[in-house]
Formats: structure tokens, sequence, C-alpha cells
């Protein structure tokens, strides 16, 4: 079973950043990928970013120039870097971890919310 523990939400200005982390733990898999994946209220929970293992990369359009995702394999640990935040992200922020042995495994969520 893989667990993961996600970090880093909170409250930023518009245009401000923040940067968020999530450790994977348990049965990692040598092929995976993880990502992250948004959800506001009323609305279906959406792709944010991936990344496999291998570093192979895929970002909502909403998100591309502004967000950067990288992972620490040593560490199972995957990134978000999130740049010129405007109020559209606001949205609890999920973590995924999925490989060829299981369904997609979620983080508990951490609140991003932007405002003044």
């Amino acid at each position: 079973q893989v667990q993961l523990v996600e970090s880093g939400g909170g409250l930023v200005q518009p245009g401000g950043s923040l940067r968020l982390s999530c450790a994977a733990s348990g049965s990692i898999a040598s092929s995976n990928i993880m990502g992250w994946y948004r959800q506001a209220p009323g609305l279906q929970r959406a792709l944010v970013a991936t990344i496999t293992r291998g570093g192979s990369i895929n970002y909502a359009d909403s998100v591309k120039g502004r967000f950067t995702i990288s992972r620490d394999n040593a560490e199972n640990t995957v990134y978000l870097q999130m740049n010129n935040l405007k109020p559209e992200d606001t949205a609890v922020y999920y973590c995924s971890y999925k490989d060829y042995r299981q369904l997609s495994i979620w983080g508990q969520g951490t609140q991003v919310t932007v405002s003044l």
C-alpha cells in the first residue's frame, strides 16, 4: 500500500507563489506516475500536472507557464511550484500516485486560497 502526505497549501495574494509537496511511502513501484489534481466547490476534479518517474510531464493548459511540477525519486516526493497565482487557482489540491498494480491513490488534500 502507498500512502501520500501533502503539505504547503495556504493563503496567498494574487501574483504570489506557493510550493506544494507530496511524500509517498510504502510499496513504491519502480515505474509510476505522480501528480496534482484540484477541485473547487461545485466543480469536478481536474488535472493540474503529472510526472512520471522518468520525468515525462503533462500540464493542464490553465497552468502552463505558471506552475512547475518536479519530483525527487530518491525521496519519492513530488513538488508543485505555483507562481503568479490567480483567484481561479483557489481549490483543494490533491496529490496522486498510480502504478501498474493498483488504482490511483490520493493524498488528503491541501487548501490553496488566492485572495487579497
